[in-house]
Formats: C-alpha cells, sequence, structure tokens
C-alpha cells in the first residue's frame, strides 16, 4: 500500500515474470526500478521515454539541467522525410547523471533502447556524447542532446 501504480505495458509484465521465475529457481533477484521502465507510443510521430521527466525531477528535489535536441537539424530524420520532433535529456549537475531521456519523432521507440542502457549504466551525459555514434543516423539527436546540457551541440 501507498507505492505509486505500476506501468501496465507488456515489458513490464515480462520483466516481472522473469523475475518471480528466478526467484523461484533460488536465484537473487534484483528488485525491478520502475523509474528506468522505458514508455513507447505507436503514432505519428513516435514519442517515448525513460527515466525522470523535468518535473518529476524537480518534485524529487533535483536540481536540474535539461538538453534538448531536434531531428530537423540532422541529415538522417531529413532523408527519411520526417524531420519532426525532438530528444531532451534530463539530468542533475554535481554528478552529470542522466536522470531521464524523452523522444519526440521517428523510430522514438526503437532510439530509447540507448537511453535504457544508458539510465541502467548510471552514464553521465559526457558520456553519452563522448561516445562516438555514426553519422548520418538517428541516434545522433541523442548525442547531441546530450552535448546540448553542456552549450555544446554541434548541430544546434
Amino acid at each position: 500500500m501507498g507505492e505509486r501504480p505500476h506501468p501496465q505495458l507488456a515489458h513490464v509484465a515480462s520483466a516481472e515474470g522473469i523475475g518471480v521465475a528466478e526467484r523461484l529457481a533460488g536465484h537473487a533477484v534484483e528488485p525491478l526500478n520502475y523509474d528506468r521502465v522505458p514508455s513507447a507510443t505507436y503514432c505519428r510521430p513516435e514519442t517515448a521515454g525513460v527515466g525522470l521527466t523535468e518535473a518529476e525531477a524537480r518534485r524529487r528535489g533535483h536540481d536540474v539541467r535539461v538538453g534538448r535536441f531536434n531531428f530537423g537539424a540532422l541529415a538522417k530524420p531529413r532523408i527519411l522525410g520526417h524531420p519532426e520532433g525532438f530528444v531532451k535529456v534530463v539530468s542533475e549537475p554535481k554528478y552529470d547523471e542522466v536522470l531521464g531521456i524523452h523522444v519526440v519523432g521517428p523510430h522514438a521507440t526503437d532510439l530509447i533502447s540507448e537511453a535504457c542502457v544508458a539510465l541502467r549504466l548510471e552514464a553521465t551525459t559526457e558520456e553519452i556524447f563522448r561516445t562516438v555514434h555514426p553519422h548520418p543516423t538517428l541516434p545522433e539527436t541523442l548525442m547531441q542532446a546530450a552535448e546540448d546540457v553542456h552549450g555544446l551541440a554541434i548541430d544546434a
């Protein structure tokens, strides 16, 4: 009682089911961190997010820094004919840790997987933007949104 409701998503149910099976088999099981469960909406443009929103991070007492990058500034979204949308990175300045990443745009539901790994590994925005991303690709938007947290986005 008193806990927030868990997201009613297939991938959450799958992760919970695997955890139950592992526990029944006698394995140590790490509790599922519901803050790191991705959401994905299959519409046009697609939307996806993982981690804390800017508002939720502030509500929890974090000092917040935000980076944002528009898809239309890069070649690949224009090549695909879908330059609409953006990536938003929510981080905190003390350790530069990424708290959340939110995407609205082409293939957002695929791009969010990189963000899930970043949050799982407690990545910093600098670690994301220092990771070489291939060009021209959609994931460059995540890299440049991380750069924007520090005012360094090249294609902004």
